[in-house]
């Protein structure tokens, strides 16, 4: 065969391949969501004449093809195990693997973000903390990257700078250190969360400060799902999955949850969303504004207001245990403007427990 016609058969043999997956994309129908990565595909856009003459429809067509390409999914992670294995790439996705751990990159630090964050924070307790009786505390859940990234050459916070700065911004609350008190296998191997029945030190750390007394003796129970973390699908690695569990006991199993969005009672742990799209929204049943825990066994009066991101759905049933009644506030959801319209902080115990992740990356705080 001449050189002619090889570069002739090369061509129509790449032109072949890419009409072929073309009309499969067409013939296709359009799948809304990417269960590995957790968000909702583009879909075909409407074909008109303002969307060609504005160019949107191309923009959106592009968008569409390179969502609903057939086999999308087994040509990311052939794509993730190339560059991973075979080329030595460090990362994929900004993800990294290291002694099984997924972990994504944060970095640099953003003081920006952490400003603005204490600026809202600030502004909490000038118009709720300040004449309340409020004894103010804060701490810090670290990423998995405080573990995992700088001894093993990947860039990392400087995470003493992020501490310090929060803390001279936040002078009215004293600082709980439970750094300590974790390690990287306290967290899931494919997800940023860290394992519930992993965190009775770190609860316990911040009931000494907080001055009360938490249960010591649980029950460990693991959810039959697999848990595939939001590192699954941004690596598009073929990683093992992650055993869920929860702790229980009398007391937990004896309190009640109050969801101000829905205006009724929710279980502690939300089986129904074990099953769902993320598993870890078992616990309080995932991201809600405005909650309260009710502990009949509780042998105080003592309340405690918990201003918490996803972090705290796990941790908050544990610290629980200690209070008659705990108040979960997530800002992200909730405007601060609102808050006096449903809770009343006077003489109450006010934790502010929020992830290096969130305060990096504040913007979602109202």
């Amino acid at each position: 065969m001449s050189e002619k016609l090889k570069n002739i058969f090369t061509v129509l043999l790449v032109a072949l391949f890419l009409f072929g997956f073309f009309v499969w994309s067409l013939l296709l129908p359009d799948a809304e969501t990417s269960t590995s990565e957790r968000r909702h595909l583009a879909l075909f856009p409407a074909l008109s004449k303002d969307s060609v003459a504005s160019g949107d429809f191309m923009t959106d067509f592009e968008k569409w093809s390179l969502d609903q390409f057939p086999l999308r999914d087994d040509f990311r992670t052939l794509k993730a195990i190339t560059a991973f294995y075979l080329l030595g790439q460090k990362d994929n996705n900004d993800v990294y693997i290291v002694d099984g751990q997924a972990a994504k990159l944060e970095y640099p630090l953003n003081e920006d973000s952490i400003a603005y964050a204490a600026e809202r924070f600030a502004w909490i307790y000038d118009h709720y903390l300040k004449d309340a009786d409020t004894k103010v505390y804060l701490s810090v859940v670290p990423d998995k990257n405080y573990f995992l990234a700088e001894e093993n050459g990947y860039p990392a916070l400087d995470y003493t700078k992020f501490i310090e700065s929060l803390r001279d911004k936040m002078p009215y609350a004293d600082y709980i250190d439970i750094f300590g008190t974790l390690s990287a296998d306290d967290y899931y191997s494919t997800d940023t969360h860290w394992r519930q029945e992993k965190l009775t030190e770190a609860a316990e750390m911040l009931a000494q400060s907080l001055g009360v007394t938490l249960d010591k003796q649980y029950t460990e129970t693991q959810i039959d799902v697999p848990f595939f973390g939001v590192y699954y699908g941004q690596s598009a690695l073929p990683l093992p999955a992650d055993a869920l569990n929860c702790l229980t006991n009398a007391t937990l199993e004896g309190m009640r949850v109050f969801d101000y969005e829905t205006n009724e009672y929710i279980s502690l742990y939300d089986m129904e969303k074990a099953y769902g799209k993320d598993p870890y929204e078992l616990f309080l049943s995932g991201s809600k504004s405005l909650l309260t825990i009710e502990n009949p066994a509780a042998d105080n009066d003592r309340e405690l207001i918990l201003f918490r991101d996803s972090f705290g759905s796990s941790i908050a049933p544990l610290l629980a245990t200690g209070y008659a009644k705990v108040t979960l506030v997530d800002v992200r959801y909730l405007s601060p403007n609102l808050l006096g319209h449903f809770v009343d902080f006077t003489g109450k115990d006010v934790l502010f427990l929020y992830s290096t992740l969130v305060l990096n990356n504040s913007e979602m705080i109202k």
